[in-house]
Formats: structure tokens, sequence, C-alpha cells
């Protein structure tokens, strides 16, 4: 971070705020650094800005905005060892996870540059109705204006990766509003891409940062000079953006409450291996971590048995350690909203599998959780809780845990464990989500994949070929190359 002007990059260069906020490790609360604090007028100023530079942006050739993406890469990747450094103080993430988050960055940026050569358009037969004899007709996109980008604290550097990459491939220029919690890593992205655009001939303002509350964020989804928003974040928050958004173009990733079904052919240990690893990553602070696990009843009692021998495994501590698996959440407030959700569900008729674990008992830090039989109701199965927490429930057959799956208003990433073919394709067929895994964890996900819900997990995919589609709009064009029509 050393490397970065003082202040917030809006405009062609950095512009001073007039408070900043301290961020702080999760983990022992120590300091990491200040962070410049946005304003309204701020972010005002910045879609000036980025609505002036629109057409310039637009019209710059292939090769340079390949090129200024291609820079970016190199320089995420020169720096890559700082980063995750970065990573782990801001977010209180496991080391193993930010370099995870890192590389996926990577991939992102890598992809985005590559789809540039693939942004074209294709002929339309209009000939189809005689109105259409000697017409040509064929059509482009076009880049859809201003986008705002609104990332989520517990991937900070991934997230803006997925705004920024596919909004300057598709030559749309971007305003990037990080999560309060966690600004450092997503300034330092855009420090460095707007230093790409520069030396690729670009404007820098094609990229612009401003932190701040409601009220920023308010200012810049409401703007009417804007293209569209894409925002990732909880489902309450981007209801409302979009309502406030309309008739604006707005994509959402939202939360979700991702379920692992066990079938009765089930590979177990596979199973398990799978619960641990995809409901413990990232603390738990994953929209697609494992949260619920929807067994067959007659296999419940070996697959408790075998995350028992799993959990012991799962190492609580200190993120900066290797070793480490779970570790603080993001904020004290979190935290306790995560207790209170367990205690809530104990208290109406859950248990507890096995007593939570803590290796750190000087620091507040939630061990991983397994709650059996969570009522219906609960917001520790109805919601997202987004913390170390697996919830498991047992069912007769497959066919009652594709319902029970499909009862959550969310539907983002769901996972079936099985040895047929014909569950898996059922599942394929009849899971309401957006992707469906089989005998993997439902957290999967590649970079260059389409990625989204349905329901209340949101609405338009990610990954860099489908933002790209997402953030630019289809041009028709009709031609008649003479005048005269036929022997008219």
């Amino acid at each position: 971070m050393s490397e970065n002007p003082e202040g917030l990059p809006i405009g062609a260069g950095w512009v001073a705020t007039p408070t900043t906020e301290p961020i702080h490790f999760p983990y022992d609360g120590s300091l990491v650094s200040e962070a410049s604090v946005g304003t309204a007028d701020l972010a005002r100023q910045a879609l000036d800005h980025a609505v002036a530079a629109r057409d310039q942006v637009g019209r710059l050739p292939s090769h340079v905005r390949r090129a200024a993406l291609q820079g970016a890469l190199s320089a995420v990747l020169e720096r890559r060892s700082e980063f995750i450094d970065l990573l782990v103080l801001e977010t209180g993430k496991p080391l193993v996870d930010c370099r995870v988050e890192l590389d996926r960055t990577v991939l992102t940026l890598q992809t985005a540059a590559e789809e540039v050569a693939r942004l074209h358009g294709e002929t339309v037969p209009l000939d189809l109705l005689p109105s259409g004899d000697g017409l040509l007709g064929f059509w482009v996109r076009k880049p859809i204006g201003v986008v705002i980008g609104i990332t989520g604290f517990n991937y900070p550097l991934l997230l803006a990766s997925h705004k920024i990459a596919p909004a300057l491939a598709a030559g749309c220029p971007i305003i990037v509003k990080p999560a309060p919690q966690t600004p450092l890593a997503t300034l330092w992205l855009v420090h460095v891409v707007r230093e790409a655009l520069t030396a690729a001939g670009a404007p820098a303002e094609a990229v612009q940062l401003v932190t701040g509350g409601a009220d920023v964020g308010a200012t810049l989804t409401t703007d009417p000079r804007i293209g569209a928003v894409s925002f990732t974040g909880s489902a309450a928050v981007g209801h409302q953006i979009a309502k406030a958004a309309a008739p604006t173009k707005v994509l959402l990733e939202l939360g979700s409450n991702s379920a692992l079904v066990v079938a009765e052919d089930a590979d177990l240990d596979a199973a398990a291996d799978a619960i641990i690893r995809g409901g413990y990553y990232a603390s738990g602070q994953a929209c697609i971590s494992v949260q619920r696990v929807i067994a067959v009843e007659s296999i419940r009692g070996p697959l408790l048995e075998k995350l028992h021998d799993r959990l012991e495994s799962v190492v609580v501590g200190d993120p900066r350690d290797e070793q480490t698996h779970v570790s603080a959440l993001i904020d004290s407030r979190s935290t306790d909203r995560v207790r209170t959700w367990i205690d809530n569900a104990l208290t109406a008729g859950a248990t507890l599998a096995y007593p939570p674990t803590s290796a750190t008992p000087q620091y507040d830090v939630l061990g991983p959780t397994v709650l059996l039989d969570v009522p219906y109701g609960q917001l520790a199965w109805d919601e997202e809780i987004f913390g170390p927490v697996i919830a498991i429930r047992s069912v007769p057959d497959i066919e009652t845990a594709f319902r029970t799956v499909n009862e959550s208003r969310y539907g983002l990433h769901a996972s079936v464990f099985t040895a047929s073919l014909e569950s898996a394709f059922a599942a394929i067929d009849r899971l309401d989500v957006g992707g469906v895994v089989i005998n993997e964890v439902p957290g999967f996900r590649s970079d260059v994949m389409p990625y989204g819900g349905v329901k209340d997990s949101g609405a338009g995919r990610e990954g860099p070929r489908f933002a790209i589609d997402e953030l630019t709009t289809t041009r028709m064009a009709i031609i008649r190359p003479t005048t005269r029509r036929g022997d008219e």
C-alpha cells in the first residue's frame, strides 16, 4: 500500500478526503492502516468524470483495452505476496484462502484480457420474410456505459476484479465502491489498473474508486447517467439498490444458504471431506460455502462419525499461520450475530453435534460448529449465516432432499454426492439454483464459468465472458445497399 498516493483515485488524479477511518486486523484488533473516506460530493465528482470519459473509453481500440488488462495482470503478479499479506490483514481470512483469492484474481484479469478478442457480433438473415429481400443485417455489441461496481468484504480483491476487468474489456468506465471494512486491497488494485491504463494510452479515469457509506452508494447507483450497477452483497441491500436504481440495469450477486445433499449411495468419505472443506473455508464467510447438509436418513449415523473424525483436524487460530483453517470473522458484530443465531437454534430444539473448538482463547474466534435438526423458521437454517456453522438434517430419500433444497428462498449453488448418474442428472434438472455441483463442494467456482443465482440469490451472471455480455448491448444494423427495392 505504500505505493498508493493519498486520497481516492477520482478523475485522472487522486483527491483528498475530509476524513479517514482505521482498518483493523480482525484477529487481534491491531491497526492495519488508515483509509480515506469518501463523500456523496466526491461520488458526484467521480460520476462527472466517468460520464465525460464514456465515449472515449467506449471507442478504445481492442488492443489498448487488452494491453491495459495485461499490464494490470503483470502488476498484480509482481506484487503477489504483498497483496496476499494485505488481504490477510484487512479481512482476517486464513492465509491459504487469501492465496486462492489472489490466484483467482489473476485468472479473472487474464481471461478478461483474452475475451477482448472475442467481443463481436454476427449477421442476421433478414430475407426470411419477403420484406427483407435485398437487406443486409448484422449486429454488434456496444458498451452499456458507466458501470458502478459495489463489492463485499469477504473477497475484496477478487470481487473487484470481477467488476473492473469485464467493464474495461467491454469499453465501460467503472466506479468501484468497496466494502467499508475492506477497502485497502481494492484501492491498490485500482491504482495498478490505472497505471496500466495510462501506460497503454487510455485515460486513468476509466477506473475510479469512492469509499463511504450508504449516501455514497445511493449517489452512485441512482444517477440516471449510469448504464449498469453490478452489486455483490446481501439480499436486503441488493433489493434496495434494484428498486432505487430502476430502470437502470442492475446485476445482483447476493446471498445463499448453500445445500450439500448426501445420497444413500454416496462416497461418505468424499462427502465428509467436502462438508468440512466446503463449510469452513474463509471461516464460513463465503456465499457458496456449505451451510445446509441434507443427508438421506440411512447414512446419517456413519456420516456424523466421519465428520467427527475430520473436525479434529480443523485448525482454529491466527490467519497468518499456514495451518489455520478458521479464524476471526470480519468484526465483532458479525461474530455476535452468528452466536445469536446458534443460541436461538438451540433454544428452538436444535442440538450441537460436537462442541465447538477454539485454539485461541485470548481472541474472539468462533470454532467450527455443527448443528443438528435446526427447525424450519430458524435463521441458522433459513438464512445465510456467513460463519463457520453447518446445519445437518436427514430426510427419507433423495426426492425429499431435492425438495428440501428448493424450499429455500435462495438459489445460488447446491451440490449432490451420489454414485448414480440418474440422481445426478435429476439434480441438474430439478434443483432451482444457478449451479449444480456433483460430487464436489457447492463452493466450487471457476472464474471462467457463468456464475450467479436465481430467486433471492440474484440476477445476471459473472465470469468475464458472461459479465461482458451483461455490460454490453446489441446494436442491430440494417442496410439496403440500393435505394431501389427490386422491380418497384
